[in-house]
């Protein structure tokens, strides 16, 4: 009974790593052809596969520039970027034992907001840094806000509630909304550039930009990757995961970090885009278990293919207009937050897992 119970369990996580690779797939294949002008999914395989052995591809030359200078470079961004918040998302709602938790709720994408509004309404350049001054720096404001939360948190409730943690972000976050606000009243000619960027988009984004997120990306979902076991532990109740023998306090301070490195890069790429965090990491759970071992790596592939299509719907709805990937994100993630809030409220006083 037991050896059926183990064969049955490896064969859905073998379905659900299948699953969500080949959603993954078809997202990038699908975000790659179409647009303005269409290119059949044989020459995209083609034109990447002769990118990659560094060989002429025998495709039209206008389908080798689309695909490989215009949309591999965005798409694979709006991958990573997705993979990014969906894997924080889904740590924070494992440490915190709430469904409710993201990066955005937190308050952290906001955090990261202002580190990086402030790199370009001050144009800084941190010496040994260049290029990645923005996703430093918004990464050291990502850290900072959630560490704040959790201090101010504490001193209301010493107990540290998960819904007076998840308020604590709120407020902060409209508090740090409130001074990128003013920071965007006090610009001028840096004004397109920054509202730009905070409505969230992957566009015009080059190799430069993945060259940039690819460091944090893999060190950020190594992190939280290696700290599934214990994440699992702790979603029982940090007195729990003491008895099972967790650093509890390592293994928190790990996550946090981690997860600020991911929403901190991913912000500093492609703006704010809210409830990829919360909505992902939600459905992953749903449909292949909390077992932080396998809804982490399974958040990455699904998160990933999830943005690419959001993005691709933003390029295309209103053609030749673009929409601010964020907008679609909001479109889809309002719903399912406004559901997820009534859920928890009838579940109150049970334990979330």
């Amino acid at each position: 009974m037991q050896k059926q119970f183990t064969q049955t369990f490896l064969a859905n996580k073998r379905i659900a790593y299948v699953a969500a690779s080949a959603f993954l797939i078809v997202a990038i294949l699908v975000g790659i052809s179409i647009g303005t002008v269409m290119v059949p999914i044989v020459d995209i395989v083609k034109v990447i596969t002769a990118g990659i052995f560094h060989k002429e591809p025998n495709v039209d030359p206008m389908f080798v520039s689309i695909v490989w200078n215009i949309r591999l470079p965005r798409v694979l961004l709006a991958g990573f970027v997705g993979a990014s918040l969906a894997i924080a998302g889904a740590a924070f709602q494992g440490l915190l034992r709430n469904p409710l938790a993201d990066p955005y709720t937190l308050g952290v994408s906001s955090g990261a907001s202002v580190g990086a509004v402030l790199t370009i309404f001050l144009n800084l350049s941190i010496p040994f840094f260049g290029a990645f001054t923005l996703p430093f720096l918004s990464i050291v404001f990502a850290l900072i806000t959630i560490f704040i939360v959790l201090i101010f948190a504490k001193k209301i409730d010493r107990a540290m509630k998960v819904e007076t943690i998840i308020l604590t972000g709120i407020i902060f976050s409209s508090f740090l909304g409130a001074f990128i606000s003013l920071m965007i009243a006090l610009t001028g000619e840096e004004l397109r550039q920054i509202v730009g960027w905070l409505l969230g988009s992957v566009s015009m984004r080059g190799w430069d930009y993945l060259k940039i997120m690819l460091p944090f990306f893999l060190l950020g979902s190594l992190l939280l990757i290696l700290n599934g076991k214990e994440l699992n532990a702790m979603s029982f109740g940090e007195e729990r995961a003491k008895h099972l023998g967790v650093n509890v306090k390592l293994r928190k301070l790990l996550v946090l970090i981690a997860g600020s490195i991911l929403t901190g890069a991913a912000v500093a790429v492609s703006g704010t885009i809210g409830f990829v965090g919360l909505v992902i990491p939600h459905l992953t759970r749903l449909l292949w278990g909390p077992d932080h071992r396998h809804l982490l790596p399974l958040s990455i592939l699904t998160g990933s293919g999830f943005l690419i299509l959001a993005d691709l719907v933003a390029r295309t709805i209103i053609s030749p207009t673009e929409l601010p990937i964020g907008v679609i994100t909001a479109l889809i993630g309002a719903p399912v937050f406004a559901g997820l809030l009534m859920r928890s409220k009838r579940k109150a006083g049970r334990t979330w897992q």
